[in-house]
């Protein structure tokens, strides 16, 4: 039986942010760029009232891996988080896809990435297809 997938939520009262773990490539673009909000000292890490909307959703998109992204609570207000295609091999990491994917996976499943997902590329990962950022204790080079 397939591991049910952690998401954690985070509310204001203009957008949801959602934090998938097991997706997450410990970039630390999040809190480096926005400590005020996404801090990993804290519990929860997530503070919404720490930045307006608008800076929050500057900063989730900054996220490599596409671990962090949210959902706009006003109708009139819905983005799409479609984009064009784009594949960037990120040096001695993963390999980044910005756009929507539909993937299948090894064992038939399948599923829609919006946005961004980062690839393993090092084979060290213990979530193939997607990076878990095993490539930095594996050393990886590429």
């Amino acid at each position: 039986m397939a591991e049910k997938e952690t998401i954690k939520e985070y509310s204001n009262e203009d957008i949801t942010v959602v934090w998938k773990p097991k997706t997450c490539t410990h970039s630390k673009n999040c809190w480096k760029g926005l400590l005020q909000v996404f801090n990993p000292q804290n519990r929860p890490w997530v503070n919404m009232d720490g930045a307006s909307t608008n800076r929050i959703k500057k900063q989730i998109a900054a996220c490599p891996s596409g671990a962090l992204s949210y959902t706009s609570k006003k109708e009139d207000d819905r983005e799409e988080m479609y984009m064009e295609t784009k594949v960037e091999a990120m040096e001695n990491g993963p390999l980044i896809v910005y756009g929507t994917l539909n993937i299948t996976n090894s064992d038939g499943t399948k599923e829609k990435r919006n946005k961004t997902t980062a690839f393993c590329r090092c084979g060290a990962s213990n979530n193939k297809p997607y990076c878990d950022g095993a490539h930095i204790e594996a050393g990886f080079k590429g």
